[in-house]
């Protein structure tokens, strides 16, 4: 031990520490190395322990969010007063008539071919027709042979009723002249009748159009024998037209129409009319009537819509959308709303939704009122705020607890 002076009055002492020699130091590395990676190792236990409590409380939650069904949901969109429904249809010519021969013979010639635009009292063909002309000349022979007879007949009357006068003749030689003179006059009269009548049958050579319009078909032609009237046969034995003619200024369009939008069939009421073949473009039309009866097959009324069609744009046939207003029939109908129809559960007991309440599917029994095809109108049992469930499972419960897809109900609001 060495003493060390601080002062001259006192001394303390002061205990020095060995230095380990090389050897000693040599024997402490070991330890020191086993201590450093029993740490080393503690800690990597430690961490791997910490990791898999951390991922199995990760399972376990995702285990219980895949437990919950995720649903897709929409809001209900609230019903406008005024609906409009698009109908399909198909135009027909306001006046649309076959033309037929009302005199036997052959065509002499026509003049107008399909697509022609013709007038009222135009001449559209003729008929040669020999026999009618020469039936007619030996009526008007007839004729003249009969008012002469006629004449001779009224002479001798005229003469025995003045020798009556005289008493030179007898009262009935008398009456037999007069009797003469009423019958030669009958003979006349029905030999005129006659003569008018084939009179009329020649003026049917010349084939007049009955009305303004278009020529859409010519099935006859030069030197063809034509009957007249309808019942003459054709090809096939089927009536023999000579021409069809159809009035295109103004255009019939028939909808058959819902028996639930009945309201939408009120005379005068406008309707549009929309066509493929003219893409963004809109044609104004009126209800002029309907049929004031339900079809019972189909459960719809049949309506008329006028359209005019002066500038000959819209062929007869075609096919046609007609868009009509449904007005509202009460205030109550202001609250029903519409909803995809793929929103629809089918169940015994009736039409249900699923509607999204406090994280929990709820089963809503609706009653639906028109059918839109993509959507359909329910006017009881849901509101415009609803969270309604899109596309549910068959198996979906009251009850069942739901989560709704976090970019859906983004989209939903």
């Amino acid at each position: 031990m060495t003493t060390i002076g601080t002062n001259s009055n006192q001394t303390q002492p002061v205990e020095v520490q060995p230095v380990p020699s090389t050897s000693q130091r040599r024997q402490l590395w070991p330890l020191l190395v086993s201590v450093v990676a029993a740490l080393l190792l503690g800690l990597v236990i430690h961490s791997g322990i910490h990791q898999r409590a951390l991922a199995e409380g990760r399972v376990s939650l995702a285990t219980e969010r895949a437990a919950v069904t995720a649903v897709n949901v929409v809001h209900p969109k609230t019903r406008a007063s005024d609906e409009q429904i698009v109908l399909p249809g198909y135009t027909q010519a306001f006046s649309d008539t076959p033309i037929y021969a009302r005199t036997n013979g052959y065509l002499k010639r026509w003049y107008f071919d399909i697509g022609a635009h013709v007038e009222k009292g135009q001449l559209l063909a003729e008929i040669d027709t020999p026999e009618i002309d020469q039936q007619l000349d030996q009526a008007r022979a007839d004729l003249k042979a009969a008012q002469a007879n006629e004449q001779l007949a009224q002479i001798t009357a005229a003469r025995w009723q003045n020798l009556l006068k005289t008493n030179s003749v007898s009262r009935q030689e008398t009456d037999q002249a007069v009797s003469d003179l009423n019958a030669k006059q009958a003979t006349v009269e029905s030999m005129t009748a006659n003569v008018h009548r084939l009179e009329q049958l020649q003026s049917f050579e010349n084939i007049y159009a009955p009305f303004t319009g278009v020529i859409t078909a010519r099935n006859t032609d030069i030197g063809d024998l034509i009957n007249a009237g309808a019942g003459g046969a054709g090809t096939g034995g089927a009536p023999q037209e000579l021409f069809h003619m159809a009035a295109v200024d103004k255009l019939r369009v028939f909808v058959a129409l819902p028996e639930v939008d009945l309201r939408a069939a009120k005379d005068g009421a406008k309707a549009t009319l929309t066509l493929d073949e003219f893409p963004g473009q809109t044609f104004q039309g009126v209800i002029v009537r309907n049929s004031d009866s339900i079809d019972l097959s189909s459960r719809t009324l049949n309506v008329e819509v006028d359209i005019n069609n002066s500038g000959d744009r819209i062929k007869t046939g075609a096919y046609v959308f007609v868009h009509l207003s449904v007005p509202d029939a009460s205030q109550d109908t202001a609250t029903s709303v519409v909803i995809p129809a793929n929103t629809l559960l089918f169940r015994s007991e009736g039409l249900r939704v699923g509607v999204v309440r406090n994280d929990r599917a709820q089963l809503v029994p609706i009653t639906i009122g028109r059918d839109y095809g993509s959507t359909v109108e329910a006017i009881a049992g849901l509101k415009p705020g609803d969270l309604v469930i899109v596309n549910p499972s068959d198996s979906l419960t009251t009850g069942t607890q739901v989560r709704v897809n976090a970019m859906n109900a983004e989209g939903s609001k």
